[in-house]
């Protein structure tokens, strides 16, 4: 039972969004990603938003990328600059975002 309430309250935590995630500073790394993915609508472009995905999709994307499981033109070779966890606070962070 007590290891129940350990993992059940692990995988709460870990759901939760980082403190970094919600602030207006992007964590470091994340404004590159800015440069090819727009954070605003008003913008034209044939690039995906990161903006109001979640924070899984863009973690689950750049780990797919990293691995070589979803094609890319850049993605991959950028993709393998980041640790695990720069990944996950780069994705809570735009997470985060609402536009």
């Amino acid at each position: 039972m007590m290891a129940l309430l350990i993992l059940g309250a692990l995988l709460l935590a870990s759901a939760m969004p980082s403190a970094e995630a919600a602030s207006p500073t992007p964590p470091p790394g994340a404004s590159s990603c800015s440069g090819c993915h727009p954070t605003s609508k008003s913008v034209d472009t044939p690039v995906p938003r990161l903006v109001e995905r979640s924070a899984a999709e863009i973690e689950s994307a750049m780990l797919a990328f990293r691995m070589g499981q979803k094609p890319a033109s850049v993605m991959d070779r950028i993709a393998k600059g980041f640790s695990d966890e720069e990944i996950k606070v780069i994705a809570a962070w735009y997470g985060a975002l609402k536009d």
